[in-house]
């Protein structure tokens, strides 16, 4: 779930270009961090609103009726269906993209924090059984801020070019997507389930860096350009906010299993 706009200019390295004296480049990314920080506090919100019980005919609307389909498959529809429809994005269009899927996002995780709440289990379709709390889900949250926080900073301070293996990760992410998607038609597998928990959680990390540098490279590209810039600004904060939502339900379904 993670292959957006990642615009760059081929012409310039990863080791030409000087952060440390571009105001305009470390305006850039606050921005795009500070987007990403909104959106997971508003997911959070949403998720705790939810699973936490308080309005029983809300949780009921989203988990338990056909409404669940949309939070379970929208986030992919819309992330296909911008690929082809958003030929020449918009901020506003790119906006309104990225909260959407935020706010399915967050209204998806809410499963944990209802099962943190009536303190049940859940299984896979593997056989898996998953059970949490408050306490696991913070663990898991600080393990992914803290990995998040430090994959890009290597990916923004690097000189190394990240490109080749970013390529590859993102067409390794979406053959475990299409391997996902197709292991319904097969019996399920706990083996199968496992490799595919750690396959995201190692290619969503490279992709933290990966995509950490392409937004400098984006901010080289579009320069000057106020609203090419608007549009870079959504895309990173929607692909940082995916990457991020990958890594801590990975690590909150191991930290989980029982």
């Amino acid at each position: 779930m993670n292959d957006f706009n990642r615009a760059y200019t081929p012409s310039t390295g990863a080791g030409s270009m000087d952060m440390a004296v571009n105001e305009g480049l470390r305006a850039f990314m606050l921005g795009v961090y500070q987007k990403l920080a909104y959106g997971i506090a508003l997911a959070g919100g949403l998720a705790f609103l939810v699973g936490s019980n308080t309005f029983p005919p809300l949780t009921e609307f989203v988990l338990f009726s056909p409404f669940r389909l949309v939070v379970q498959f929208g986030p992919i529809g819309l992330i296909l269906i911008s690929a082809f429809a958003m030929k020449r994005p918009s901020p506003l269009g790119t906006a309104v993209l990225y909260w959407t899927i935020v706010t399915l996002l967050g209204l998806s995780l809410s499963v944990w924090v209802l099962m943190a709440t009536m303190n049940t289990e859940a299984a896979s379709r593997a056989g898996i059984v998953y059970s949490t709390t408050f306490i696991t889900i913070a663990k898991a949250f600080f393990l992914t801020a803290t990995a998040f926080g430090a994959l890009s900073l290597y990916g923004y301070t690097t000189k190394r070019d990240l490109q080749p293996i970013g390529v590859v990760a993102i067409f390794a992410l979406w053959g475990i997507v299409g391997m996902s998607l197709l292991s319904f038609l097969f019996p399920p597998s706990g083996f199968f389930e496992t490799a595919i928990t750690v396959g995201v959680l190692a290619i969503s990390g490279v992709l933290v860096a990966f995509d950490t540098q392409n937004l400098k490279r984006s901010y080289f590209a579009f320069e000057g350009d106020e609203r090419g810039l608007a549009v870079m600004t959504n895309w990173g904060a929607l692909n940082f906010f995916i990457l991020f939502y990958n890594i801590f339900v990975t690590i909150l379904s191991l930290l989980s299993r029982r």
